[in-house]
């Protein structure tokens, strides 16, 4: 038979995209957990049969889905060429083999096709119960986290592993739901691989060799031709953020190279008593990002684009820590390797990376249970409720931050309504806060207000999962910072960025999410944008007069515009 032209493996390479889309999209539309459902942390992508990423859904999170490029080849080792078989669904959520903590799992599907092995799919979700001390950074050790899955199968031939069930059932608080989201996670690859089977059966293709040859020598190519168009230097790049008890530096050089780009994390801060140290495999997945978006955001993701972003890091550092370090909360620590990266790449190549944001996610998580200090009504229940929530972003060369935006993990923050139906939470408050984006003359991205409760006769604790309390974001180039997080509760009862603290029946608690840093001095914002942000409440009015300068008059003049609902 012929060999495909390059455009049929160009027209096979987007079906491929399609393909793990909707691999993708049957996760979310089956999945139990709300952090799925609700707001996509997930990833689903189609490998050959070394394990090489071949192509990546755009629904989910570069956390899972560039540290699972490397998991497929874990599990091809762990488990042994000669024990792959038709029907078999391999499982794990190792922190190190995986995509970094216990709270994900990884399931990987071979495909067969006439009866040959021709790939694999692969997908991770966020579960919000594993086990153990619950989602939170409270651990001494990985073994307090929760329930550990090692690489194994979750199915046999087409049997699933009714013991593995069991020992999952008997070790969570929600067992219904993981259940429910490990047969969602094995379902959403059997979709992935009957897509390409028809494909395969459209072009009649016997494997996927060809196809994987043309992805990757393309995608190695191009960006091999962005990386050889910088300056071949090198810049160091540094960032602090709170940590749990003491601050975490995190230290980069970036050096450009003729043929590959290397970031070495060598001074950055150690491991952390706590449960907020990353592995290595989501540093890597987060730095790379960083270089990808920067440098080649329209390549597609795959093994060959990512290849030539190399990552070092010490052993033993918060970015490369070894078992059995804490980890749960690893996601604080890697959502900040991009500013990081970012700080020593505006050096290389100036006006091109955005300024400091939000970094990490904004979570809580919420145990909800009747009230001890007095009889609780015959309804009260225990439940777990996580909720996703953003800080602004950093304000861009050109563009404002986005407001109440996750970079760079990409989770959509959850609905207010999906949150209460997962449990007797109340959320009283969530909306933008205003002068918390960093001035510029592009303006950091707004971080959001919430006031959190829950239902009469309950009472719950939250697990603080925040940053930036003492570490705002950064501006660039003559930016302002953006605003700290705060958290307290409505009594004016202190609370800490970080850990499981007990909030009583009747309290509420009230947050405040960091904004992004500014990008250029504020005194060049056009005044149209400053008006603009005025009228739409995004900045105060002593804002727009004392730090943009805006005069009195014109101040009034917005003002009066709100009053009747208009607009510039």
């Amino acid at each position: 038979m012929p060999q495909p032209s390059n455009v049929a493996y160009q027209v096979m390479w987007n079906r491929l995209i399609s393909v793990v889309e909707e691999q993708a999209q049957a996760l979310v539309r089956t999945a139990f957990s709300t952090s799925v459902r609700e707001a996509g942390d997930l990833s689903a992508g189609v490998y050959d049969i070394d394990g090489q990423m071949l192509a990546q859904a755009v629904t989910g999170t570069p956390g899972h889905v560039n540290a699972m490029a490397d998991a497929v080849a874990h599990f091809i080792r762990r488990i042994g060429r000669e024990n792959i078989f038709e029907g078999d669904i391999y499982i794990t959520n190792d922190p190190w083999e995986g995509t970094g903590h216990l709270h994900d799992i990884t399931m990987v599907t071979p495909s067969f096709h006439k009866g040959a092995h021709v790939g694999f799919f692969a997908c991770t979700a966020h579960i919000v119960d594993i086990g153990g001390r619950g989602f939170g950074a409270d651990a001494a050790s990985v073994y307090e986290e929760g329930l550990y899955i090692p690489i194994m199968k979750f199915a046999d031939r087409g049997a699933v592993d009714q013991t593995l069930l069991r020992i999952v059932r008997g070790n969570v608080r929600e067992p219904d739901q993981l259940v429910g989201d490990l047969y969602a996670l094995a379902t959403c690859n059997d979709i992935g691989h009957r897509r390409l089977i028809e494909m395969m059966e459209e072009f009649g293709l016997d494997d996927l060799a060809g196809i994987s040859d043309f992805i990757l020598t393309h995608s190695r190519r191009a960006t091999l031709e962005r990386i050889a168009a910088l300056p071949q230097t090198s810049a160091e790049g540094e960032l602090t953020i709170d940590g749990f008890d003491t601050p975490i530096t995190l230290r980069v050089r970036v050096s450009v190279e003729k043929d590959r780009i290397l970031s070495d994390f060598a001074g950055t801060s150690g491991v952390d008593k706590k449960g907020i140290n990353c592995p290595l495999v989501y540093t890597k997945a987060y730095a790379c990002y960083a270089l990808k978006v920067a440098i080649t955001p329209e390549i597609p993701n795959n093994a060959a684009s990512l290849a030539p972003f190399e990552i070092a890091a010490p052993e033993n550092t918060i970015v490369n820590a070894k078992h059995p370090a804490p980890v749960a909360l690893r996601h604080i620590i890697g959502h900040f390797v991009p500013d990081a990266v970012f700080n020593a790449f505006d050096q290389i190549v100036p006006g091109l990376v955005p300024a400091e944001g939000a970094g990490c996610l904004c979570n809580f998580q919420v145990s909800l249970r009747p009230r001890s200090d007095a009889p609780a009504p015959a309804d009260a229940r225990r439940s777990e409720v996580l909720t996703f929530n953003s800080g602004g972003s950093g304000a861009r060369p050109a563009f404002d931050g986005l407001n109440a935006t996750a970079f760079p993990s990409g989770v959509m923050t959850m609905p207010v309504e999906a949150t209460e139906h997962a449990g007797p939470v109340i959320i009283w408050r969530k909306e933008l806060r205003p002068d918390s984006g960093g001035a510029g003359k592009q303006r950091g991205g707004l971080g959001q207000c919430m006031e959190v409760g829950a239902r009469a006769g309950h009472e719950f604790d939250i697990q603080a999962m925040f940053d930036r309390v003492d570490h705002p974001a950064k501006g660039r180039r003559d930016g302002a910072a953006g605003a700290p997080t705060t958290i307290a509760q409505d009594d004016g009862t202190p609370m800490r960025g970080k850990g499981k603290q007990f909030v009583p029946h009747g309290r509420r608690v009230m947050m405040a999410f960091p904004g992004g840093g500014g990008y250029g001095a504020p005194q060049d914002r056009p005044r149209d944008l400053v008006k603009r942000d005025l009228l739409h409440g995004y900045i105060s009015a002593e804002t727009a007069a004392q730090v943009y300068g805006l005069a009195e008059a014109e101040i009034a003049e917005v003002e009066a515009l709100r009053a009747r609902g208009g607009t510039l």
